[in-house]
């Protein structure tokens, strides 16, 4: 999600020859329409063009791949049985750090807050809890929220929305999103979607936003969907002043 041009990328220009362009369907409401016509401005293809995968998909996609190799289910539980708590806080941060989700001052005040042993222990013990715990859904995310805002503090707060979501969205993008607020309220004012948010990480505000990505997902699946991180492109686009046309 970082500028075009600060990727090398080069300016956006429709796609001719080939396989033809998806074309907008009547079936939708007008907001989802003109939110789906947006998109495919930038990626005619959908969610297969290369275009999108180079922009938007493929760097995320690659943190999951790093996540999985690093910080799979059985190898996560094996590092915390040895008590390996500061190289789980180590792999996450790492693997984070190499995509553009996080903004600089939340990447300076996690690492911050995972460095003394007793905020590594707390964020590993409450990041397997969250990912896989066996509580409810809803009970995981108020309680790895908690776990956020008892982090060890410097400067800059920890409990932001975009650091509670982003280890749910790398590690299990099928299931978890990831929540950039400013962006997120554009596009759902675009989509005509009801969001209710509000400023302090909470159940409700998230709920509403696996909602608005499950709407998105099912109106927009000739597009090609696969998960998550497709619904959270699609959001970054419709609200990201990087697509202004």
């Amino acid at each position: 999600m970082a500028t075009r041009a600060s990727k090398g990328r080069t300016p956006w220009r429709p796609v001719s020859g080939g396989r033809r362009s998806i074309r907008p369907k009547s079936a939708l409401p007008a907001s989802a329409l003109r939110c789906r016509r947006k998109f495919l401005r930038f990626f005619p293809r959908g969610f297969g063009d290369e275009t999108y995968i180079d922009w938007e998909r493929g760097y995320k996609w690659e943190a999951h791949e790093r996540w999985m190799a690093a910080l799979a289910p059985g190898t996560f539980r094996a590092l915390m049985r040895q008590g390996q708590f500061a190289q789980i806080a180590a792999h996450a941060v790492s693997i984070e750090s190499r995509t553009n989700l996080l903004f600089s001052f939340e990447k300076m005040a996690l690492r911050d807050a995972v460095k003394p042993p007793d905020g590594a222990q707390a964020f590993a013990e409450g990041l397997y809890d969250f990912l896989h715990g066996r509580a409810s859904e809803e009970r995981r995310f108020e309680r790895w929220c908690e776990t956020v805002a008892a982090l060890p503090r410097r400067q800059t707060r920890v409990l932001t929305w975009p650091i509670v979501t982003v280890f749910g969205f790398v590690a299990h993008p099928d299931r978890h999103i990831f929540l950039k607020p400013n962006v997120t309220r554009v596009a759902a004012r675009e989509y005509d979607f009801d969001f209710q948010y509000a400023s302090r990480p909470n159940w409700s505000t998230y709920a509403s936003l696996l909602d608005f990505a499950a709407r998105v997902l099912r109106d927009q699946r000739d597009l090609g969907p696969q998960d998550m991180i497709d619904a959270q492109s699609f959001i970054w686009v419709q609200g990201s002043d990087e697509y202004e046309e």
